[in-house]
């Protein structure tokens, strides 16, 4: 399956969530805005594993939202969630959303 972009948050497929489930539903906070990137609609579960966020989508899509992206639908599988880096001369950071 393709990888779903929203913004800064890059979804890829994966065979499998892995790691310890979280009592929340954002997959990221903007450092700058506030503003977060959060499933709305839909059944899912969000995992952490060394850093890393798993999303398992149960239902047969789950809405992924953000006050400044449109809304799009994610589709029934598990997803890891990879943040968009950029280069500086000073080095990698995460995009600042």
């Amino acid at each position: 399956m393709q990888p779903i972009r929203q913004g800064d948050v890059i979804l890829q497929s994966v065979q499998q969530t892995q790691g310890k489930k979280l009592p929340h539903l954002t997959l990221a906070e903007g450092e700058v805005t506030g503003h977060s990137h959060r499933i709305s609609d839909g059944k899912a579960e969000l995992y952490e594993k060394d850093g890393t966020l798993y999303l398992r989508v149960i239902s047969p899509t789950a809405t992924l939202t953000h006050e400044e992206h449109k809304a799009i639908k994610i589709p029934q599988g598990d997803w890891m969630v990879r943040i968009q880096r950029e280069y500086q001369p000073e080095g990698w950071r995460y995009v600042a959303d």
